[in-house]
C-alpha cells in the first residue's frame, strides 16, 4: 500500500513539474479603444452632418460643416483688399498714366512756343530801341515776360520728367507693406472659413456623433468621434506579485471569441500603482487581492479584429518570444 502511495506521490510531482516547464498563465481582460474628437475652432450653426455612427471613413472625407455666411463675407473683404492693395503698388511702380504725361507734354509744348514768341517780341523791341524809335526802358517789359515763359518751359519740363518716373521709394516700400498685409489678412481669413468644413483626419470608423444638423455648436465641442484601427489596445490586470515578470515591450499573446488564431500584443504600459480588482474581473479568489493594470497594443493588422469592450484572454509566458513592433508608440 505504502509502495503505491509512493508511486503515485511520484507521479503527481512528475505531473507538477511538467506543468511548470513552459508554465502560461490566462488573464482576463477586454478591448479599449482612443478614439479621435473632432471639433471646430469657431463656433456656428451645425449646417451638415455627412456621416452617421457606424460607417467607416478615409482621410480627407467631410465629415461636417459649421454656417459660414460670416467667414465667406470676410474672404470676399480681404479678397477685395488685396486686388486693391496690389493695384496700388502697380500705380507707384509704373508711374503716370499715358493720357497723364501727353496732358503734360502738350503743356510743355505750349511753354515753348510762348518762349519762342517772347524771345522774338524781345528781339525786335532791341532793334528798334538801337535804332532809336523807342525808349530803352521799354526792354525790360519785354524782357520780363521772355523771362516768365521761360520759367513756365522749365515748369512743364520738370512736370514731364515726374510723370516719367516711378513712385517715390518710400511710398513704393508702403504699398509693397499694404499689399503683404492684405495677403496675411486674406489667408487668415481663408483659414477661419476652412475652420468651418471638417474632414476626417485619417482612417477609421464613425465612433460617435453628438449634435445634429441645425443644432449650436460651441467653439472646441467635439461633434464627431473617429476611432482609427490603431488606436485600439488590450487592458487587463496582473496579480501585483507576478508583476516583476513583466516588462514594457515584452510580448503577450490575446485571444478572443470567435478569433481563429491568438494575437501577439506588445506591453505599452504597466500602471506605477497597485488597485483593488475592478468588478469587471472579479472572482471569489481575486477581488481582495491587488491588481496592477497593464496595457498592450496590437499589431496594425489584429487591431481592425477587436471590437471595443471585447473581452479577451492574455497569456504572458515565463520566457516569452520576441515581441512584435508596436502599432503605435506610446499609449
Amino acid at each position: 500500500m505504502k509502495t503505491h502511495l509512493s508511486l503515485l506521490a511520484s507521479c503527481c510531482l512528475l505531473l507538477l513539474a511538467a506543468c511548470q516547464v513552459g508554465r502560461t498563465d490566462v488573464l482576463n481582460g477586454y478591448v479599449e479603444a482612443e478614439p479621435i474628437r473632432l471639433a471646430a475652432s469657431a463656433s456656428g450653426r451645425l449646417q451638415t452632418l455627412s456621416v452617421k455612427r457606424g460607417d467607416n471613413v478615409s482621410t480627407g472625407q467631410p465629415l461636417f460643416t459649421l454656417d459660414s455666411d460670416k467667414e465667406q463675407a470676410a474672404v470676399a473683404e480681404a479678397t477685395a483688399r488685396l486686388a486693391q492693395a496690389k493695384a496700388q503698388s502697380a500705380d507707384l511702380d509704373t508711374g503716370k498714366r499715358p493720357s497723364e504725361i501727353a496732358t503734360v507734354q502738350a503743356g510743355l509744348e505750349s511753354a515753348q512756343a510762348s518762349l519762342q514768341a517772347a524771345e522774338a517780341e524781345l528781339a525786335r523791341q532791341q532793334k528798334l530801341v538801337a535804332q532809336r524809335y523807342l525808349p530803352v526802358a521799354n526792354l525790360d517789359t519785354y524782357r520780363a515776360q521772355r523771362d516768365t515763359a521761360a520759367a513756365k518751359v522749365r515748369e512743364f519740363q520738370a512736370q514731364l520728367n515726374t510723370a516719367q518716373l516711378a513712385g517715390r521709394d518710400q511710398a513704393r516700400l508702403a504699398a509693397q507693406a499694404n499689399v503683404q498685409s492684405a495677403t496675411a489678412a486674406l489667408a487668415q481669413a481663408q483659414w477661419q472659413l476652412d475652420q468651418k468644413a471638417i474632414t476626417a483626419p485619417q482612417n477609421g470608423l464613425v465612433d460617435d456623433t453628438f449634435y445634429r444638423a441645425g443644432e449650436w455648436v460651441a467653439a472646441g465641442s467635439p461633434v464627431v468621434s473617429v476611432l482609427p484601427p490603431e488606436n485600439r489596445k488590450i487592458r487587463f490586470f496582473v496579480p501585483e506579485p507576478r508583476l516583476g515578470m513583466l516588462q514594457l515591450g515584452q510580448g503577450v499573446s490575446v485571444s478572443c471569441d470567435g478569433c481563429d488564431d491568438p494575437m501577439p500584443m506588445t506591453i505599452s504600459y504597466i500602471s506605477p500603482q497597485a488597485e483593488y480588482t475592478p468588478p469587471v474581473i472579479y472572482s471569489k479568489d481575486s477581488r481582495e487581492k491587488l491588481v496592477v493594470m497593464v496595457e498592450a497594443l496590437p499589431g496594425a493588422a489584429d487591431a481592425a479584429r477587436l471590437k471595443v469592450g471585447q473581452p479577451v484572454d492574455v497569456r504572458v509566458e515565463e520566457n516569452p518570444p520576441p515581441a512584435p513592433p508596436f502599432a503605435k508608440e506610446g499609449s
